[in-house]
């Protein structure tokens, strides 16, 4: 069983940033597509960014050119770093993965609280 745990997550001015960071224990990083969801009070799960294992990325539009995603194969890590944060960008963060392999598995971590206050 993969675990997921993140952190770096805290209370921060608009305009800061933040590092987050995320450690997968197993064997199966390296085959996942590693993404970061966020979700704010009342709404919906929302993907911000992902990597894929060959390093390819994609991000939600509110956060192009603002967050940055990355990953460390070797140390089974993936980061989301957060600059020109606002007031919306508040809420839980949590790391997600997705095997590339037929039939997929999916993990998740318990999340991290992000807090922007204006």
């Amino acid at each position: 069983q993969v675990q997921l745990v993140e952190s770096g997550g805290g209370l921060v001015q608009a305009g800061g940033s933040l590092r987050l960071s995320c450690v997968a224990s197993g064997s199966i990083f390296s085959i996942s597509v590693m993404g970061w969801y966020r979700q704010a009070p009342g709404k919906q799960r929302e993907l911000v960014a992902f990597i894929s294992p060959s390093g390819i990325t994609y991000y939600a539009d509110s956060v192009k050119g603002r967050f940055t995603i990355s990953r460390d194969n070797a140390k089974n890590m993936v980061y989301l770093q957060m600059n020109s944060l606002k007031p919306e960008d508040t809420a839980v963060y949590d790391c997600n993965g997705r095997t590339t392999t037929v039939p997929n598995y999916n993990y998740r971590g318990q999340g991290t609280q992000v807090t922007v206050s204006s």
